[in-house]
């Protein structure tokens, strides 16, 4: 037997300590969970958002196509539309850009000017980007518009996220 004897006191601080911290414990582990779980949660579909645009009817001329998604932040749910701009370029190939003017973040149109019909243009700021989405020197935009990577599946055109054009 041990010379060291606990007093009564010091058992009952012990136990109390012991059920405190039990209990302490089976409050805050919901709580740390509730904190977690959406960041934990695994996420739904991939990176591509469908489009209510069929392949087939892309053509040449740049046409406004508006995609909506479900964006979710924590527990709150909410419904995005977005915007692009897509055509055909000469070797048949699709090209999707994004609306957002450079410069200050406005939103661009196609053939909106009517002295550049066949450019984007920028009312904010009288902007221009060429129908590849370049920007025009001499006009506020500083970089060329920003580009969709794009995936065709069941015949419609799905979009990822937008990204910055990357030099040839």
């Amino acid at each position: 037997m041990s010379k060291h004897r606990v007093s009564r006191r010091q058992f009952l601080s012990y136990t109390l300590t012991g059920v405190g911290g039990f209990m302490a414990a089976g409050m805050l582990m919901p709580m740390v969970r509730f904190a977690i779980d959406p960041v934990l949660k695994a996420k739904e579909g991939g990176d591509y958002i469908a489009t209510p645009l069929k392949v087939a009817d892309i053509t040449n001329e740049p046409q406004r196509v508006d995609f909506t998604y479900e964006q979710v932040d924590a527990w709150y749910t909410s419904e995005i539309t977005e915007t692009a701009w897509v055509y055909k370029d000469e070797q048949d190939k699709i090209v999707a850009l994004s609306p957002v003017c450079k410069h200050l973040g406005c939103t661009v149109g196609w053939a909106t000017d009517k002295e550049h019909p066949d450019q984007f243009f920028c009312p904010c700021h009288f902007g221009r980007y060429t129908k590849d989405g370049t920007n025009v020197p001499g006009t506020p935009p500083i970089a060329p518009l920003d580009v969709y990577p794009i995936q065709e599946k069941d015949g419609f055109l799905y979009l990822g996220k937008a990204e910055p054009r990357k030099e040839a």
